[in-house]
């Protein structure tokens, strides 16, 4: 009874003792000693590595975490003083991340020749993506397996269905009046254009036309870069909590788009039977769900063969593909129009397009047609080239418990560090002419001046030559061309914004201070701070679309606070699915904006841009100019004809 009634008085004891200023004081301690052991954790590398930012403690570390909108300057002055010099450098990281170390382009290709036992990828892209919570702890191999060996025997056959899908998804976003200007977002356009052609190749007809689906997909990318940004606040004790709350809307969308593809796989699937059985004579319809099935059984997988594990395959390809091409699309846009109009950039692209096409069989895209696409090609080439939304994209993780040595410099790289490749040689004024101004037509020059000549010349000619002018191609990378990133795989690494961080701390301490002034029978702590940052999350996640101001897409099904939505543009240019940058996925990349391109000069007209708007730079990327509109009107006939 005695023990009883002293346990009662300790527990008053307590309780009384957690007044508001205590328990916020204990919050901001454990956040800070969770941070402090996070940073002891990281890799520690040797003084005789430069460093960019601030240097010299825990100060230091602070002011880093605090200005990394300087990033891309720090980046710059990095490749400028050390990385032309052939030397390595670093650059610093939030306090959860380790730094990374910037390899001169001398150097990488020893980085990329590091078999995946010693320095990783997919270690890399696991840490920026937290594929734990993401992607439900599902593996991305045998995604990447499929790609790399279906699409790139299998896309020749599909480029009608994908033109077809091309040429009705952007008349409908851009509308069919010859009469009349309209004036459209760019952003938004793009993003009703782009999830319909991915899909098509996805899932086919008529699921890809789906308003529903289709906003399930680009919701479910939505909830990714939202939860990396929201993980990335977080010390990562805190992870295995935080990120369980965070990821259920992805469930919920996951869910959402299931429902209907699972019909649909289902049929998939019994087609696929009927034909092995010879049954049936029509084979199953070409698209990833059907490169997934006939993996699985050719690899005698059968969990693979099931229609919720095929849904769940399709997630990391669907949140890969959509943005990088509307990321692409809407910077190639904004070069082209904001060029100078004497050059009359898009008049040449369109005569080309027309000429090419209409010397295609039936007025329908092949291979080898796209491929003669020179200018075009250039164009989109050196958009990549100049409007770069990233300081660096090729990544790799140290994964060997010995680290790995510098054979050139000498310096050693524990486990757990990262080494990546800087995007600055791409505006470098002694590789690239006048490297700030875009000039659409600098790859196609050499391309066309060589491809004029005779089979006699260019037997004659070096082989160096021809081998140099090959690799001028769009999707042909090298160490001085990075935006298809370089070697077997492509990444981006995530950095914390200082801005979010202060706004969600911000509004994290005052829900805290609410609860924690209400009378004393509420429940007590700590069940008021997780309250807290559950209704912080809720809050964004479900009440917020009802009090927002501004417009939102109508392909997206999430809508975000003004303040976060560019934030989370951010992580959407940050994070690309590697599937999209490897070789089979930049064909296809490749292949699609071309046709979109085509399809669109020949039959719409622009207004030039005075200025092209300028991105923000924050941290590692850039967030796009959302909010441009473009004045677009459809072509006449007798004008598309004359094109």
């Amino acid at each position: 009874m005695a023990t009883t009634s002293l346990s009662s008085h300790l527990v008053e004891l307590l309780l009384a003792s957690l007044t508001p200023g205590r328990i916020t004081a204990l919050v901001i301690l454990l956040t800070i000693a969770s941070f402090a052991i996070d940073s002891t954790k990281k890799p520690s590398y040797p003084k005789s590595l430069p460093r960019v930012g601030y240097t010299g403690g825990i100060r230091a570390t602070i002011r880093n975490w605090m200005n990394l909108s300087n990033y891309h300057n720090w980046a710059e002055e990095g490749y400028n003083k050390y990385g032309k010099h052939g030397r390595s450098f670093v650059t610093p990281a939030s306090p959860s991340q380790p730094d990374e170390i910037v390899v001169p382009r001398e150097q990488i290709a020893w980085m990329l020749e590091q078999p995946e036992t010693v320095l990783s990828t997919q270690e890399s892209h696991k840490d920026v993506l937290f594929s734990a919570y993401n992607f439900f702890d599902v593996d991305d191999h045998f995604p990447t397996k499929v790609m790399h060996k279906h699409l790139a025997r299998n896309l020749v056959t599909l480029l009608p269905d994908i033109q077809q899908e091309v040429v009705d998804s952007i008349d409908l976003a851009f509308g069919v009046d010859a009469e009349n200007w309209k004036s459209l977002n760019l952003w938004e356009a793009l993003l009703t254009i782009v999830p319909r052609v991915m899909n098509r190749l996805a899932v086919g007809l008529p699921l890809c036309r789906n308003q529903a689906f289709l906003s399930s997909q680009v919701g479910f990318a939505d909830d990714v870069f939202r939860n990396c940004l929201i993980l990335t606040l977080f010390p990562t004790v805190l992870h295995p909590l935080v990120g369980r709350l965070v990821t259920l809307p992805n469930w919920y969308h996951f869910r959402q788009g299931y429902r209907l593809l699972k019909p649909v796989i289902e049929q998939r699937l019994r087609d696929y039977e009927r034909f092995e059985s010879g049954e049936s004579q029509t084979p199953p319809e070409e698209s990833l769900i059907t490169w997934l099935i006939r993996q699985a059984k050719a690899d005698n997988l059968p969990h693979e063969q099931t229609p919720y594990m095929i849904a769940m395959r399709l997630l990391p390809i669907e949140f890969a593909a959509i943005h990088t091409t509307v990321i692409t699309l809407h910077a190639l846009f904004l070069d082209l129009l904001a060029s100078d109009p004497s050059k009359d950039y898009l008049s040449i692209l369109r005569e080309e397009t027309a000429t090419i096409l209409s010397q295609e069989p039936n007025g329908i895209w092949t291979k080898n047609g796209l491929a003669r696409l020179y200018r075009t090609d250039s164009a989109i080439r050196e958009s990549m080239r100049l409007s770069t939304f990233s300081t660096g994209l090729t990544h790799r993780k140290v994964v060997a418990k010995e680290g790995i040595t510098n054979p050139v410099e000498g310096w050693h790289a524990p486990y757990g560090a990262i080494l990546k490749t800087n995007m600055s040689v791409q505006h470098d004024a002694e590789i690239y002419e006048d490297p700030q101004m875009y000039d659409a037509l600098r790859f196609s020059r050499v391309r066309e001046e060589y491809e004029a000549r005779s089979e006699k010349e260019k037997e004659k000619g070096d082989t160096e030559e021809a081998l140099r002018v090959k690799r001028l191609g769009l999707v042909t990378t090298s160490s001085e061309h990075l935006p298809f990133s370089h070697g077997r795989h492509a990444w981006f690494v995530l950095v914390l914004s200082h801005r979010a961080f202060l706004f969600f701390f911000a509004l994290f301490m005052i829900a805290l201070f609410v609860l924690l002034s209400l009378p004393s029978h509420f429940p007590p702590f700590p069940l008021p701070l997780l309250f807290s940052l559950l209704s912080f999350y809720f809050y964004f996640l479900f009440l917020h679309p009802f009090t927002i101001q501004e417009p939102v897409s109508p392909s997206s099904s999430l809508c975000l606070h003004p303040h976060l939505t560019p934030l989370v543009l951010l992580f959407k240019t940050h994070l690309a699915n590697r599937i999209v940058c490897n070789s089979p996925g930049r064909f296809f990349v490749a292949h699609e904006v071309k046709m979109m391109l085509s399809h669109i000069l020949q039959n719409y007209d622009f207004k030039p841009i005075a200025n092209r708007p300028p991105p923000t730079w924050v941290a590692h990327t850039i967030i796009p100019a959302l909010d441009v509109k473009i004045d677009v009107r459809r072509r006449r006939q007798k004008d598309a004809s004359a094109a």
